[in-house]
């Protein structure tokens, strides 16, 4: 019996809106491996159904277009990185660069485990020591992050609702 429409509709991202409005919407970029990608649908209409824009480059990246030039205009647009940590994405170099490019802008993020223990995170050498001192989050308690993304976008919106 297939699923209602509803249950499977993709969320909204940034291909959504109009690119040449800028709001003050807070954008969270989602970095994750191809393998992960239906986890981090679910994950993306978690996030907007806090109140934030979000970014999924299956979902926001055209057929054929520059992929590094827009990959890197959205990294530097996010307000927040969420890094969905898979054993397949451990092995994704962009997630590397994902991860290093909003480090260096000082932005927040928050590593996402599935799969992976946070022993098993930090025992790995070729994970830098920068996100193995951030906070992780189980898959299965994502729903803290969802509550503290609400405050912020609460708390950062003009209305202040």
């Amino acid at each position: 019996m297939p699923l209602p429409r509803a249950a499977v509709a993709r969320p909204r991202t940034i291909a959504s809106f109009n690119p040449n409005i800028m709001d003050d919407d807070r954008l969270v970029f989602v970095s994750h491996s191809g393998e992960d990608t239906w986890v981090a649908r679910q994950i993306a209409r978690e996030i907007e159904a806090c109140g934030a824009r979000v970014f999924l480059d299956e979902a926001d990246i055209g057929i054929g277009s520059e992929t590094d030039d827009e990959l890197r205009d959205f990294l530097n647009r996010a307000d927040e990185l969420l890094v969905l940590l898979t054993p397949w994405a451990l092995e994704r170099p962009y997630i590397w660069v994902e991860v290093g490019i909003l480090w260096g802008r000082k932005k927040p993020f928050v590593v996402v485990l599935y799969g992976i223990s946070r022993q098993e995170l930090l025992a790995r050498p070729s994970v830098p020591t920068f996100v193995k001192a951030k906070n992780t989050v189980y898959l299965n308690d994502i729903d803290h992050y969802f509550r503290q993304l609400g405050q912020r976008v609460r708390r950062d919106s003009p209305n202040g609702s």
